[in-house]
């Protein structure tokens, strides 16, 4: 389901996926704050669509300005323990890495889901991009789906 939301004019475009981190400081007094403010904080969306002919809106976050887009929440791509994770499961993620020169890092740290939050496995990738778990984990790469 799209909803419709201001978003900084350089990320307006169809296939941008973010995570929306709640209201900024800067926020305060904005006369788009209704418009603006309509998402869940700490979930991940992808534009859908940009609205033809909206106004480019001056804001305090944005330098270029915002401009009305539709969203729909999206799958967070992650590595997940492998044992059970299977397309319509629910896993978590492991736990926190500090290997943060490894190659699967942003997929055991991933933007749009919490460490302890479960979600169902939308998709099943397989292999993870590293060749060894420091943590000596064997994880397999999913699309977890939030809202499943």
């Amino acid at each position: 389901m799209s909803t419709i939301t201001l978003l900084g004019d350089l990320l307006a475009e169809p296939g941008t996926e973010f995570v929306y981190e709640g209201e900024a400081d800067a926020c305060a007094g904005c006369p788009y704050r209704s418009q603006c403010l309509t998402l869940e904080s700490g979930r991940r969306y992808r534009v859908t669509d940009v609205r033809e002919n909206g106004q480019l809106l001056e804001c305090a976050i944005h330098d270029r300005g915002v401009r009305a887009v539709e969203v729909e929440p999206t799958t967070v791509r992650a590595n997940v323990p492998e044992d059970g994770s299977f397309a319509g499961s629910t896993a978590s993620l492991a736990g926190p890495c500090p290997y943060v020169e490894c190659p699967s890092h942003e997929l055991c740290e991933p933007d749009g889901i919490e460490h302890g939050a479960s979600a169902r496995i939308a998709t099943v990738h397989g292999d993870p991009p590293h060749d060894v778990c420091h943590l000596d984990r064997s994880l397999t790469t999913v699309e977890l789906d939030p809202d499943g």
